[in-house]
């Protein structure tokens, strides 16, 4: 038997649809993590929400008050916060496909060098060969 709250919620005017939801809410996760890594300008404890807000073209507000509404409704919330969850799973295998890549392209990269350092090239072969 699936859990329904019991207290009743007025719906919001402006309220956030339920896909946009999803990407505000795997957006703001990802903001949230990214507070304490170092960005580019190698500062820390950003606060990346309002660039998050900026984006949907929404404020605090009416995202406190759409996300308030929704967690009334267990059912539907429950089903955003599924969808968040395969969308950071999706993300997160996606990159570290591309970190493997990248240690693979770098490790071989490194393995030609060696293989290569260790050859004698061909002008130091010459040389050696008139002596």
């Amino acid at each position: 038997m699936a859990c329904t709250s019991n207290t009743i919620i007025k719906k919001p005017n402006h309220l956030i649809s339920k896909n946009q939801m999803v990407d505000l809410l795997t957006d703001m996760l990802i903001a949230s993590g990214a507070e304490n890594i170092k960005n580019i300008d190698l500062e820390r404890n950003v606060n990346y929400f309002p660039l998050v807000f900026e984006k949907y073209g929404i404020d605090s507000t009416r995202f406190k008050e759409s996300n308030y509404y929704y967690t009334s409704k267990i059912d539907d919330y429950e089903k955003i916060l599924k969808k968040v969850d395969q969308r950071l799973k999706a993300i997160k295998e996606k990159l570290d496909n591309e970190i493997k890549l990248q240690d693979s392209l770098k490790s071989d990269s490194i393995k030609n060098l060696k293989q290569n350092f260790r050859k004698k090239p061909k002008e130091l072969q010459r040389i050696d060969s008139v002596k």
